[in-house]
């Protein structure tokens, strides 16, 4: 008897009739989708790549050397010593590029948090509670996308001098209106389901029943926001910078790169193909895992 009980969760014609479990749906939905796969593998590269910058940068990314300023990548006839050539200042590239990395991931995840903080806690009580806090959020909503976001910017950065900590605090207070706006339609469709009727029901308090039953409910459309923010976010640094309104030299940040080697580029457009290529991978991957885990945590497809 032990040993049929041992054999049952074995046997295929069982499995057949009681299905794969939740987890293993869920994991054959991530591993099963090549979009979500690309993207995660790219972007978790590119983030070793920032995190051990010291390890694998080759060179000093400030160290500027004019006797070898406007070196060529190798593969245009460089050496191995600057494997992606040198700037005007005579600065490695690859080591600027390892470098920029950071600046470009850093601003994205903080200002996405910034700005996925302020909205998502508007949208949420806006959903929820409706009313005049709707009509206050709702107006707030409007007014913040009557303003362009580029112009707006451009202004702030303008007024306050250009720095880091400056790009990041403007992208995080200028970016929550998607938030806001994707937060408060899910919270409506989410608010009078039964689960959060009889959470109202046994007594739980307001806190409870948003953090509890509202908030868990609505967490894919949160995810998949805030990668697309968080893309979002990096472009607008690097417009910045390329402006030079932005991360302020020597900081590496790809924006800045560009900006430097557009003068350049009719006679050595490397300099600002490498860094856009690499900017535009970054962003790509990031909506590749955003696109991918919409796809996995929609609800139509976790049967």
């Amino acid at each position: 008897m032990s040993d049929a009980t041992t054999n049952m969760p074995t046997d295929p014609m069982l499995e057949a009739i009681v299905g794969p479990t939740p987890g293993q749906m869920l994991r054959k939905r991530i591993f099963g989708h090549q979009g979500l796969m690309i993207g995660v593998v790219v972007l978790g590269l590119l983030v070793l790549v920032a995190i051990f910058a010291p390890l694998l940068a080759p060179h000093d990314p400030y160290a500027q050397s004019l006797m070898a300023r406007m070196k060529p990548p190798v593969f245009l006839g460089g050496t191995w010593e600057h494997p992606l050539g040198t700037d005007h200042l005579g600065r490695d590239y690859l080591s600027r590029l390892i470098y920029g990395a950071r600046v470009s991931l850093l601003i994205g995840l903080v200002a996405a948090t910034i700005s996925g903080v302020i909205g998502t806690a508007m949208g949420v009580a806006a959903g929820y509670f409706g009313g005049k806090v709707d009509a206050v959020v709702t107006y707030l909503i409007n007014v913040r996308l009557a303003m362009p976001v580029v112009l707006v910017a451009l202004a702030v950065v303008a007024i306050l001098g250009g720095s880091l900590q400056v790009v990041i605090v403007v992208l995080g207070l200028l970016l929550w209106d998607r938030f806001a706006v994707v937060m408060r339609s899910s919270t409506l469709q989410v608010r009078g389901r039964e689960y959060v009727a009889a959470a109202k029901a046994v007594g739980c308090s307001t806190p409870r029943v948003l953090m509890s039953e509202i908030m868990p409910n609505i967490a894919n459309n949160l995810i998949v926001v805030m990668t697309l923010e968080m893309a979002h976010a990096i472009l607008l640094e690097a417009a910045l910078s390329f402006l030079g309104l932005g991360v302020q030299p020597p900081t590496p940040s790809w924006g800045l790169m560009v900006s430097e080697g557009k003068n350049m580029m009719l006679f050595e457009p490397w300099m600002v193909l490498i860094p856009g290529a690499v900017l535009f991978v970054l962003v790509l991957a990031i909506n590749l895992m955003g696109d991918g885990l919409r796809d996995v945590t929609a609800p139509e497809n976790r049967s």
